[in-house]
């Protein structure tokens, strides 16, 4: 029962807990005793909460026999990253610099999970302030891959890609300022959605020209649609959330997109991409042709502009990080100090004709995607690969430049479009691969549909790691 319960899916455990089949403490005593088992050799939690989620599941277990009102994930167990607040509990980013102490308030995020009856296990793993998509911390060591220990598992919501793949709970909570929850989907083999900007509020506002998204990381596509509906919608203290959301991100997700028009671009006409990865991704798509989309292979001409306006933004939005380095230089990420000194010395002026480019960039981003219900990419350049390592070793090295073999997750950040990683395949080496769905503006659900649609066609949420 208790491997039964760790694989299960959300929408099975809330059932399961609706029609008293199983209990909240008993699904949270299975977890943590799983997790006890393989946590050591994972490290996916930056902080576990065992009583924090016993007492949790207890007030959930008393509301349920006493048959007062609940919400949609009411005895749900979650995660939350360690870049998010938990009230109570430190907020650490990673980084042996970057303790605030005791959060005394949740997070959006957190108080939206919280009110729909979801069971916290705890605070899962991040790269350092989440600067990089390597599974591995200053503060926290590496995060190792379920499919294959000592490799990445992607960040920078490395312990939630992890702790999904390893069967540490249902829901986790991601963030994505350019792949945060698709790169570390992709390398774990499982299902990541970076909703559309706005979508989920994420306070305070991050000074980072609204890039960062918050979404879920979890196993099969109804239950990333279960969070959604959980935490999508607009906060009054988040002037960029949107005003407006579809009702049920979980309706419908069982009817196939035959008619759609996506657009496959396997390098968005300048990526390098490993030739396993293509390949994989190459016969995915065809799984759209049978399902009657009209798919054709397309080269947006905006792409390759992509890397240099990427590069710019990265480096230049850690220099407020640079206060850091008098204290703290030698016990930081080495990657993410130099990345910090790249972006020192820009001007104002480099700053501003580099954003009209930006702006002009996401522009024709919106003006292609009109054309098109979807695009679908691969959504990494390449397979896991040692974390000890910035770059695999057969790419070129370079002392903070990782986003080179994450050229397809980056662009979508700067336009704020809906985009998904969806498991499509193994390399011929056992390790996952994913597939990028990105939708228009505001058309998550199409977003969600499509993937359902391939869920069926090829499912992945019975495969596991070889972890026991």
């Amino acid at each position: 029962m208790s491997d039964e319960i760790a694989y299960a899916s959300a929408t099975t455990l809330a059932h399961a807990l609706r029609t008293g089949e199983l209990s909240p403490v008993e699904i949270v005593d299975a977890l943590l005793a799983r997790i006890e088992v393989h946590e050591p050799r994972i490290n996916a939690f930056a902080m576990l909460t065992p009583d924090l989620a016993r007492d949790m599941a207890r007030a959930a277990e008393d509301d349920l026999a006493k048959r007062r009102p609940t919400g949609p994930l009411h005895g749900v167990p979650v995660t939350i990253k360690d870049l998010f607040d938990v009230e109570g509990l430190p907020t650490d980013r990673g980084s042996l610099a970057g303790r605030d102490g005791v959060a005394i308030a949740d997070s959006a995020v957190t108080a939206r999970l919280r009110a729909a009856g979801a069971v916290i296990l705890g605070k899962t793993t991040t790269s350092e302030f989440g600067w990089t998509g390597v599974s591995r911390s200053p503060l926290t060591g590496i995060t190792h891959n379920p499919w294959r220990h000592g490799y990445n598992t992607g960040a920078s919501s490395a312990g939630a890609g992890a702790g999904a793949a390893a069967g540490f709970g249902p829901l986790h909570q991601g963030s994505d300022g350019a792949g945060s929850i698709r790169m570390p989907s992709h390398f774990s083999g499982i299902f990541g959605l970076k909703p559309t900007w706005g979508l989920v509020p994420h306070l305070p506002v991050r000074n980072s020209d609204q890039v960062s998204h918050v979404g879920p990381m979890a196993r099969t596509v109804a239950d990333a649609a279960l969070f959604l509906n959980a935490t999508a919608g607009a906060h009054p203290f988040d002037h960029t959330s949107l005003t407006s959301r579809e009702v049920d991100y979980g309706a419908d997700l069982e009817r196939d997109v035959d008619g759609l028009r996506i657009a496959y671009s396997p390098d968005l006409g300048h990526a390098r991409v490993d030739p396993e990865v293509r390949a994989a991704v190459q016969d995915a798509v065809t799984v759209f042709e049978s399902c009657g989309c009209h798919v054709e292979e397309a080269t947006p001409d905006w792409g390759p502009e992509g890397p240099e306006i990427g590069r710019f933004f990265w480096s230049v939005h850690e220099v407020p990080l640079a206060g850091l380095l008098d204290e703290w230089r030698d016990r930081m990420d080495p990657g993410l100090v130099a990345c910090i000194e790249a972006g020192q010395g820009k001007t104002a002026d480099d700053y501003l004709a580099m954003r009209a480019r930006k702006l002009n960039y996401v522009e024709r981003q919106h003006r292609f995607m009109a054309d098109w219900d979807l695009l679908v990419t691969p959504a990494v350049s390449v397979a896991a690969f040692p974390a000890e390592r910035l770059q695999p070793e057969h790419w070129p090295e370079h002392p903070w430049d990782w986003l080179q073999w994450s050229e397809f997750c980056y662009p979508f950040n700067m336009s704020g479009l809906p985009a998904a990683s969806v498991p499509c395949a193994f390399t011929p080496d056992g390790l996952p691969v994913g597939m990028q769905i990105v939708g228009r503006r505001g058309a998550d659900h199409a977003v969600l549909q499509a993937a359902a649609t391939f869920e069926r066609a090829r499912p992945w949420a019975h495969k596991r790691p070889p972890i026991g």
